[in-house]
């Protein structure tokens, strides 16, 4: 039996997603988290064969939360499901520890399979996925994608300024002060060497990453 902790902050995704997997024979959903503390804590109470893990979540989450968990857990398999489709989102949560990585929008017809998979200690990842991976460990593939230079904060941060997220709004989704997001922004435009959020948007739609 796959015992699976589904972590999601929205209770309408976590009910779909148990309808999903409802009578599959060898899952089984014990556990239920709203945040990243929750997922924390669940993950510290009880033994889990898999973590499904949104990517998006209030408080700690994203690829700081995945490197936590795979600290303190190392074994405990991570399939992250989630709204971004972008290779980039998961080239960030495979290398900081996650075993697979699923859309939303697949999640009705892969689902089990993917849980199947990471729980036997396989990968679960999308071709496209692959290929990103392997050409970021080629040392002249991303010359000429500057993203690829921001830190994993840095990335998010960029994300949401591409969407047009105040500073304000940025540091109420990541739980940061605006004196730390506003650092983060100016890092982004210097390693970047963009001068304004225009150009910023313009970039983010050329590559894809909207």
């Amino acid at each position: 039996m796959i015992r699976i902790l589904i972590a999601d902050d929205h209770t309408i995704m976590r009910e779909g997603l148990k309808r999903i997997l409802d009578g599959i024979e060898d899952i089984q959903v014990i556990g239920e988290a709203i945040d990243g503390h929750d997922t924390i804590t669940k993950v510290r109470s009880e033994k889990f064969d898999v973590l499904l893990l949104d990517l998006s979540m209030p408080g700690r989450s994203g690829v700081d939360l995945i490197h936590q968990i795979k600290e303190e857990f190392p074994k405990l398999p991570i399939l992250i499901l989630t709204m971004h489709e972008e290779e980039q989102y998961a080239v960030r949560a495979i290398r900081a520890g996650a075993n697979g990585y699923l859309t939303k929008e697949s999640a009705g017809t892969q689902l089990v399979t993917a849980l199947r998979k990471v729980a036997s200690g396989r990968p679960y990842i999308s071709m496209e996925v692959a290929e990103q991976l392997a050409m970021s460990a080629m040392p002249s593939a991303n010359n000429d994608l500057t993203h690829s230079a921001l830190s994993d904060r840095e990335f998010e941060v960029f994300c949401h300024l591409a969407k047009g997220k105040s500073i304000t709004e940025i540091g109420e989704i990541l739980h940061l002060s605006v004196k730390t997001v506003s650092t983060h922004k100016t890092r982004i435009m210097q390693k970047m060497e963009l001068q304004s959020i225009s150009e910023l948007v313009q970039y983010a739609m050329t590559h894809h990453l909207l």
